[in-house]
């Protein structure tokens, strides 16, 4: 994996050193020699981590890396400190202002590149929501999403694994005072407990007595259901080898025992910090496909759907001989209801035509609001018989009941008209069924409205 990093740090020598051994591992390398030129080339060139000297005249790392995370062109770069300061408190410190990690020199260049390597992963996936989150906003399918903040609190359920009582029971007195915590005795049952619940954090010891902690980390990392989950990994100080295993298959930090209390608790923060904004991405970005995939009024698929849904179903039937049937319903005299009533009201009619369309189709088949009144159910592995059955169940469904609007003001008798059309061979296509049943539809207006009416065989 390559990556643009950019160093930042007052020594030239140090500079120079970095650069040699980033350079070397395949990195393209940026520098700046201060804090406000470290500013300004982030800024400009937007590389994809930060590797930050603490110590520096003028403006150190600490104040870098809070503008940093406070301008939004570079809030979402990974930022991790490098400095000669030992002290617990520099490294909370460091974590408070958000950085991602906090490396003590001398570094040791395998744990760097590591580091480096699982947070440049994380960044790209970031990068990756986060143009498909600005291409729904572009086009008007979402809305802007909130900004990350290293400074907001976050509550989160976090799941504790440990196997040494004395460690486990402080680890989960510390995080209790934030978080809801629930410590898991058994780590067999890792995995079927976090499909079973959902949790925002997995605090894990790698060092367990009766499982391999790595392996269950790699099983979390590698199913659906819990890749998502970040894994906060606790390391026994001076195994190395385990830590750069951990980091290469997915573990999302890690604390070195014996761990400090502020430490663990910023840690944690982190993880959650990221965890909520990835989680408002993704389900930004499924917002975006879901508008453009329905229609705003009904919450029914649109008719650009229907059309890709419909091909690739007839498709499957010139294959494999299934039938494929298609409703198409037209409401009856819906314009003297936009004119007598208001559009308000004939949006009420739709919607709850729409409601009465889910409730009478099989969760096989696809419903669909073609624009206007016309809508068009979707039926794979139907014949005409049983797509007339089902159509006219749904007419009757129509009819009977009259359809309260304007909060129950006004109530309207409504009715539908149903074409119905089936495949008819291999030789047929998703524009020649579409026609079929619309030719059904106007002999159903035609002969009187609130009908069904099959394609003539």
């Amino acid at each position: 994996m390559t990556a643009r990093v950019l160093i930042v740090d007052d020594v030239p020598a140090n500079l120079k050193l970095l650069d040699a051994k980033l350079s070397a591992e395949y990195f393209e390398v940026l520098q700046a020699a201060s804090g406000p030129e470290a500013l300004e080339v982030a800024q400009r060139e937007l590389p994809d981590i930060v590797l930050l000297d603490v110590m520096m005249p003028g403006m150190d790392g600490f104040e870098v890396c809070r503008r940093l995370r406070a301008d939004a062109r570079t809030q979402h770069i990974p930022v991790i400190m490098v400095t000669a300061l030992d002290q617990q408190s520099d490294r909370v410190q460091g974590l408070e202002a958000g950085a991602d990690d906090f490396l003590t020199k001398p570094v040791n260049d395998v744990a760097l590149f590591a580091r480096v390597k699982s947070l440049v992963r994380l960044k790209m996936l970031m990068d990756e929501l986060r143009m498909r989150e600005s291409t729904g906003q572009r086009i008007g399918l979402v809305e802007p999403g909130e900004p990350e903040g290293p400074s907001c609190e976050i509550k989160g359920r976090v799941l504790l694994l440990d196997d040494r009582e004395i460690s486990c029971r402080r680890i989960a007195e510390t995080l209790a005072e934030v978080h809801d915590v629930a410590v898991l005795g058994d780590p067999n049952r890792l995995l079927s407990v976090v499909q079973d619940n959902r949790y925002d954090l997995i605090v894990i010891s790698l060092s367990l007595q009766e499982v391999d902690g790595l392996r269950l980390c790699s099983q979390l990392k590698s199913l659906d259901a819990t890749r998502n989950i970040p894994v906060l990994a606790l390391v026994e100080e001076g195994d190395m080898p385990r830590l750069v295993r951990a980091l290469d298959i997915g573990v999302n930090d890690y604390l070195l025992r014996p761990l400090d209390r502020s430490e663990l608790l910023a840690r944690c923060k982190t993880q959650l910090r990221h965890k909520r904004y990835q989680d408002q991405l993704r389900q930004t970005v499924q917002e975006s496909l879901e508008a453009a995939i329905t229609d705003p009024l009904t919450g029914l698929y649109n008719r650009r759907y229907m059309t890709h849904h419909l091909g690739t179903l007839v498709a499957q039937h010139n294959e494999t001989g299934k039938p494929v049937s298609l409703l198409v319903l037209d409401i009856d005299y819906f314009k003297p209801v936009n004119d007598t009533h208001g559009h308000a009201v004939g949006d009420d009619v739709l919607k709850e035509f729409a409601r009465r369309m889910q409730a009478n189709v099989r969760g096989v088949d696809l419903a669909c609001r073609m624009g206007g009144e016309e809508f068009v159910v979707v039926m794979p592995d139907t014949d005409v018989a049983l797509a007339y059955s089902i159509a006219e169940r749904l007419r009757q469904q129509i009819a009977d009941r009259a359809f309260a609007a304007a909060q129950g003001a006004v109530e309207l008798k409504i009715t539908v008209s149903i074409g119905v059309a089936a495949t008819l061979g291999i030789a047929d296509d998703a524009s020649a069924l579409l026609e079929r049943a619309d030719q059904a539809l106007y002999r159903a207006k035609r002969e009187g409205r609130n009908r069904v009416v099959a394609e003539a065989a």
